[in-house]
C-alpha cells in the first residue's frame, strides 16, 4: 500500500514540481527535460537492439513515440491553463474510454454515462472557464488512447521493455532540437533548472521502480483499482502546492469520474480490459524469463503482464 501511494504521490508530485518551472520555461520545456529523464531510465532498463529492429517493428514504435510526446505536452499545457487536478481528472477519460469501447455491460454504460455528466460539469460556461485548458486535456486523453493502442502493437512485435524503451528514446530525440531551442530562447532561472528534473525524476524514476516494487507484492488487479484514484492525488497536491481551487462542482466531477474508472477496471472481466492507471510500459508474458538482469525478473506472470499491458504508460 505504502508502495503505491508513494508511486502516485510521487507521479503528481512530479507534475506540481514541473508547473512551478513553468513562468521560466514554460511547459514545452519542462517536458523536454521529462522526456530527456524518461529515455535514460527506459534506455537503461529496456536496452533496446535498434540495430535489429525490421521495418514492421519501428513503425509502431514511431508512432508510440510521437503519441508518448503530445500526449505529455498536452497535459502540461492543460495544467498550465485549468490546474493539475481538472487536467489529470480530463487526461483519465482516454483510458477509461478504450475501457468502456465494445462493452455492453450496464455498469460500464452507468460508468460512461457518469463521466459524460461529469465532463459536462467540468467544462459548463463560468466567467473562468478555459475552454483551450479543457480541450488540451481532452487531447491529452486521446493521446493516452492513442497511445494504448499503439502499445499493444509494439508490445506484440518487441519482447520485453525494448519497444517501450526504443519509443522514449525516439521521444527523447524528437525534444533535443525543441528542447535546446526553448532553452536558448528562454535561459531557466535557478529554480527552473532544479524544478523541471526533480520533476523528471518524480514523473519517471520514481513510479517505475515504486511501481515494479509494488507489483511484486499485490495482485496487478489491486494495483489498478487503487491507482485509479490518482486524479484525487493531483487534485490535493494542487492545492497544496500550487495553491489551486476547486470549486464543490468540480470536486464533485473529479469524484464522480473517479468512480467510473474506478468500477470500469474493478468489474473488467476480458482479457484486454485491465487497470488504466499509471504503469508505463510495453512486452508480453515471458520477456524476463531469458534475461537474469531483467528489473521485474520476480514479479508473478500476471504482474508482469499487467507491468507490461496494453493500457499501461512509459514514464
Amino acid at each position: 500500500m505504502a508502495l503505491m501511494l508513494g508511486s502516485g504521490l510521487s507521479n503528481q508530485s512530479g507534475a506540481a514540481v514541473a508547473a512551478l518551472a513553468f513562468p521560466a520555461i514554460g511547459p514545452v520545456g519542462v517536458v523536454a527535460v521529462r522526456q530527456w529523464v524518461a529515455a535514460a531510465v527506459l534506455g537503461a532498463a529496456g536496452r533496446p537492439r535498434l540495430r535489429n529492429f525490421t521495418a514492421a517493428q519501428w513503425r509502431p514504435v514511431l508512432c508510440l513515440a510521437l503519441v508518448f510526446a503530445g500526449m505529455n505536452l498536452s497535459l502540461y499545457a492543460a495544467i498550465e491553463r485549468i490546474g493539475l487536478g481538472l487536467a489529470v481528472t480530463l487526461e483519465f477519460l482516454g483510458p477509461l474510454t478504450v475501457a468502456l469501447a465494445g462493452s455492453r455491460r450496464r455498469a460500464d454504460l452507468a460508468a460512461a454515462l457518469a463521466a459524460a455528466g461529469a465532463v459536462a460539469v467540468l467544462a459548463r460556461p463560468t466567467p473562468t472557464t478555459d475552454y483551450l485548458g479543457i480541450g488540451l486535456a481532452l487531447l491529452a486523453a486521446v493521446c493516452w488512447g492513442c497511445y494504448i493502442q499503439c502499445n499493444r502493437t509494439v508490445g506484440a512485435r518487441l519482447p520485453g521493455l525494448e519497444g517501450s524503451a526504443a519509443a522514449a528514446l525516439v521521444s527523447g530525440a524528437l525534444y533535443l532540437p525543441v528542447g535546446a531551442w526553448v532553452l536558448w530562447q528562454h535561459p531557466p532561472t535557478p529554480l527552473a533548472l532544479v524544478c523541471a528534473p526533480v520533476a523528471g525524476v518524480l514523473s519517471s524514476a520514481v513510479p517505475f521502480v515504486a511501481d515494479l516494487m509494488a507489483l511484486r507484492r499485490v495482485p496487478p488487479h489491486f494495483f489498478g483499482v487503487f491507482m485509479s484514484v490518482n486524479p484525487v492525488f493531483a487534485a490535493l497536491i494542487g492545492l497544496a502546492v500550487l495553491d489551486q481551487h476547486l470549486d464543490a462542482a468540480s470536486w464533485s466531477a473529479v469524484a464522480v469520474i473517479v468512480t467510473a474508472n474506478t468500477v470500469v477496471v474493478s468489474t473488467a472481466s476480458r482479457p484486454g480490459v485491465r487497470a488504466d492507471a499509471a504503469t508505463r510500459h510495453g512486452s508480453d508474458r515471458s520477456y524476463c524469463e531469458s534475461d537474469p538482469a531483467c528489473p521485474a525478473k520476480e514479479l508473478s506472470t500476471d504482474a508482469r503482464e499487467f507491468l507490461a499491458g496494453p493500457e499501461g504508460r512509459l514514464p
